[in-house]
């Protein structure tokens, strides 16, 4: 995902903040929007942001980061998906702990939430177009993990189906394949999909999130990490090890992990341990500031 800042931040006193100062109560639209329907919104802290893990799991559920003198201004955004996509606010100075499994560091900062899991979107606020952009992709990440999910809206009919936007068919072939649990006919999809567009930057990330699962599948957590600690310059096993810490949201400790053991290996085991990191370069997204700083990293191992 991308680090879209937009300079002089034009987007942050667009929310009267005198309101929004209380826990649990959704914040007011920017001036002259609609409002967020009933449902799509709401301000969320430590105590009950477990709820909004749960609903990420039917519907993606963006998290916006705000705190005194920077207020949340995607409400009005977000209701314009018509309930494809949620919207949770949390303020980073009353939740410190949700801020903190969340390793921010500084607001407005954006991340999104897709099957209980976290996907970082950026830190500072891009314009209008930038965002729908990003959020465009959210859904479609959504979709190839099963997400699709929505939240009824004024005027929805009560129980009536969402209409997703259609996938290039490449791209439906792999989603289709992945909710088979066929991650090789999925991965297949995803490459001749980048062989007809090289720049399709979706598939080339579906591709490397795909190559995860299929390494994950079968292994049982508690083995690989005591076959890791017990093999601390083990290529494969630390590379399993930060298989699992990928795939569990904790990109620093994945990241260090391969830099650690990085300057002791041979050619082959290098190569494949570069070969890794390009692959969780493009699922936590090339603009992410933990990319950037991994990137950085690894070329000074490199050279």
């Amino acid at each position: 995902m991308t680090d879209a800042r937009l300079s002089g931040g034009t987007l942050r006193g667009a929310v009267d903040l005198s309101g929004l100062v209380r826990a649990a109560q959704a914040p007011a639209p920017a001036a002259g929007a609609a409002p967020a329907p009933t449902g799509l919104m709401r301000d969320v802290d430590d105590v009950s942001f477990g709820e909004v893990v749960e609903q990420s799991r039917t519907v993606p559920v963006v998290v916006e980061f705000y705190a005194d003198g920077i207020a949340p201004v995607l409400g009005p955004i977000i209701a314009s998906y018509g309930g494809r996509l949620a919207l949770a606010t949390v303020d980073g100075n009353r939740s410190p702990q949700v801020a903190q499994a969340f390793q921010i560091q500084q607001v407005p900062a954006v991340v999104a939430l897709v099957g209980g899991r976290p996907l970082p979107l950026f830190v500072g606020m891009p314009s209008e177009p930038e965002v729908r952009q990003v959020l465009d992709q959210v859904l479609e990440l959504a979709a190839q993990n099963g997400v699709t999910g929505s939240i009824p809206v004024d005027g929805d009919e009560e129980g009536a189906e969402p209409v997703e936007p259609p996938l290039p068919p490449l791209h439906q072939e792999a989603y289709d394949a992945i909710s088979a649990g066929d991650y090789a006919a999925a991965a297949t999809a995803y490459r001749t999909a980048i062989a007809q567009n090289p720049r399709d930057q979706l598939a080339v990330a579906g591709l490397a999130q795909v190559s995860l699962l299929q390494r994950l599948e079968g292994l049982v957590a508690a083995d690989v990490r005591a076959a890791a600690a017990a093999a601390p310059d083990d290529a494969d096993a630390q590379l399993a090890v930060a298989d699992l810490d990928l795939s569990g949201g904790h990109v620093d400790d994945a990241f260090a992990r391969l830099l650690r053991v990085f300057p002791g290996q041979q050619a082959e085991a290098k190569a494949t341990i570069r070969a890794r990191f390009l692959d969780y370069f493009e699922i936590v997204g090339a603009d992410d500031p933990r990319t950037i700083a991994g990137r950085r990293a690894l070329t000074n191992l490199l050279y």
